[in-house]
């Protein structure tokens, strides 16, 4: 198996490459720029330099008698020959009045020398002394020739290379210092990171092995952290609970089961014992008890059926009023013996539906509403949209539990596991109502308040021409 590479690690290396790569193209990025501003500087100081030499020199004039002042000329030869510049006077003829070469040989060579060797070490300058003149003119005419010999196409000065090799050295230290921090901050974020990860890992492998009860402590600041541990946290819930419904699953399938074939199996025993007679009353309670468990297996079929995505609906042009009218008058007689008023309030409707499909949902639904309520009302009603149908049943009985209204479209779960079997049915009915609704790409839902009464919604679509497959 080919070697995996921590989450952890990956992270902190994918980090400190990145920020070493921002860092060295940063770090080349300011040299070259910089290199460059100081450059255009230099260039700007070298040119006010050599006008300022320039003005000097005709300062040096003398008008009263034609001729330069040569002390004077001296003095700034020689200031400005420390600074780089070899410098030379001529007259108009040509005749050399001042020569830096003459006056000082020996520290001319050794600044030439020293500033070549200071300029070839940079490698991206590669240039020589070059000699240009310039003319020096007054009112009346020119009065000589200037000759500056200076390194080209430009120069460092003494200052000017220590402040380059200044700055290059804070270049240097402040990228190692960068790269430090990014390998520490990205070690910092690996971590940061990697550790919920981890633990969702942790929490999701106990979760495999059965360890239902696991939970992650969900603090985390960043969103999709926070969001990754509510789903394992929520998946864990979901099938703690699936452990119970599928433990009571068991539990209400041989309660279902048991029930009406120990009350077979007592009754016919004591037919076959003689101890009662097999009078037609007692034959038709048996058979009663065979009709219940012929209902519960049929019912169990029809979840079979829908959970294999099986369900096949037969859809119709009919009015939808005509069959809640049906389904009501089932009812009827029953409700009138409870005290019930039983009120459909439903204009003519076309929909395009499975007709004995929906008559199944609202003869569920309105079975239900009968049996849990006493003496009060039940009235259907519908709303239109655009979009959908939608057909309420609001009844007056005994409402649902608030911690029962998200399970009971759950199949084989019924509201009060103590509820005798004469109301409390088989807890299958409404998964089926809830996945015919669905089939017809529906849904259902339901509000309640316990002691009040309950709305049951059914919403259908008008769109004729979908189809759906029940998902339950």
């Amino acid at each position: 198996m080919k070697r995996k590479i921590r989450l952890r690690n990956y992270i902190a290396f994918i980090y400190t490459l990145f920020v070493c790569i921002g860092i060295f193209i940063l770090s080349i990025t300011v040299n070259a720029f910089s290199g460059k501003l100081f450059s255009e500087y230099v260039k700007r100081t070298i040119e006010r330099e050599i006008n300022e030499i320039i003005r000097s020199f005709a300062d040096q004039y003398q008008h009263s008698n034609g001729i330069f002042n040569m002390d004077g000329i001296n003095a700034i030869g020689m200031h400005y020959l420390h600074r780089g510049y070899l410098i030379s006077l001529e007259a108009p003829s040509g005749i050399t009045l001042w020569d830096v070469h003459i006056m000082n040989m020996p520290q001319c060579n050794l600044i030439v020398e020293e500033i070549t060797a200071r300029m070839q070490n940079d490698h991206r300058l590669d240039g020589s002394f070059i000699k240009t003149q310039y003319t020096l003119e007054i009112e009346t005419g020119q009065i000589g020739n200037v000759n500056i010999e200076v390194y080209a196409p430009f120069f460092y000065s003494l200052e000017d290379a220590h402040f380059i090799k200044s700055l290059n050295m804070l270049f240097l230290i402040t990228g190692i210092i960068f790269a430090v921090l990014s390998v520490i901050i990205s070690f910092y974020l690996a971590i940061v990171i990697a550790k919920p990860i981890v633990q969702t890992k942790n929490a999701a492998r106990r979760i495999s092995e059965g360890n239902f009860a696991t939970r992650i402590e969900n603090n985390f600041f960043l969103a999709e952290l926070y969001e990754l541990a509510g789903s394992v946290n929520d998946l864990a819930v979901n099938l703690e609970n699936g452990e119970k419904w599928q433990k009571r699953l068991t539990s209400d399938m041989a309660h279902e089961l048991r029930t009406p074939l120990t009350v077979l199996q007592g009754n016919i025993d004591a037919m076959i014992d003689g101890v009662w007679e097999p009078t037609p009353k007692r034959l038709q309670f048996c058979n009663d008890e065979i009709e219940r468990l012929h209902k519960l297996i049929e019912n169990l079929s029809i979840l079979s059926l829908i959970e294999r995505d099986n369900l096949n609906l037969h859809k119709t042009d009919f009015d939808l009023k005509k069959l809640l009218l049906q389904a009501a008058a089932q009812f009827i007689p029953l409700a009138q013996e409870k005290g019930i008023t039983l009120t459909v309030n439903i204009a003519e409707t076309p929909i395009h539906a499975d007709y004995d499909r929906l008559m199944q949902v609202f003869v569920n639904l309105l079975s239900n509403a009968i049996k849990y309520t006493e003496q009060g009302n039940i009235i259907l009603t519908l709303n239109e949209s655009e979009a959908a149908h939608e057909i309420r049943i609001t009844d007056t009985g005994i409402g649902i539990p608030e911690n029962d209204l998200s399970h009971i479209f759950k199949r084989l779960y019924r509201s009060d596991v103590s509820r005798d079997r004469s109301s409390g049915g088989s807890g299958i009915g409404l998964s089926i109502v809830a996945a015919i609704v669905k089939a017809h790409g529906g849904n259902i839902s339901v509000v309640s308040n316990e002691g009040q009464g309950s709305v049951f919604t059914v919403t259908l679509p008008k769109n004729s021409f979908l189809r759906f497959t029940a998902l339950v």
